[in-house]
């Protein structure tokens, strides 16, 4: 017998979970937005797992809760007007728009999602008017600030 595959190791950590043996395993999940553009949804516990038929064979489907360890849970999405997530629609209208580089210095790479008016300071999420591309260096360096 091999190396387990990746939903093999999947399946043991829910078997180990249900068992008692330790704590839910912590998975990140991201969505595609583009081909080859993805963005971080948060981090999710994996809970459980059934098999299900796809029509040709037999596959796993994996089971997740959002996190409630605070130190890594993404925010949840709410019917509230003020969430910080920011919708796939939007993250798409913002990365066309901004045609895929930082609004600041044109890098392609290590892009983040920023709020032009920060969340903190009571900017939207829904609306991709207040959501725009940076770099890493330039979102770090812009922080909570309003510029």
């Amino acid at each position: 017998m091999g190396t387990p595959t990746q939903n093999g190791l999947f399946k043991k950590a829910v078997d180990d979970f249900k068992a008692g043996k330790c704590g839910p395993e912590k998975v990140k999940v991201y969505e595609k937005l583009y081909p080859g553009v993805w963005s971080l949804k948060g981090f999710f516990d994996l809970r459980d797992y059934e098999i299900v038929h796809d029509g040709v064979r037999n596959v796993f489907r994996f089971i997740l809760r959002l996190s409630e360890d605070p130190t890594e849970r993404a925010e949840r999405v709410s019917a509230s007007f003020h969430t910080r997530v920011i919708p796939s629609e939007v993250k798409k209208a913002a990365y066309k728009r901004d045609k895929g580089q930082c609004q600041i210095c044109g890098s392609k790479v290590n892009l983040h999602f920023d709020h032009d008016l920060p969340y903190s300071k009571g900017g939207s999420s829904l609306t991709a008017e207040n959501v725009r591309l940076l770099c890493a260096k330039h979102n770090l360096e812009k922080g909570a600030k309003i510029q």
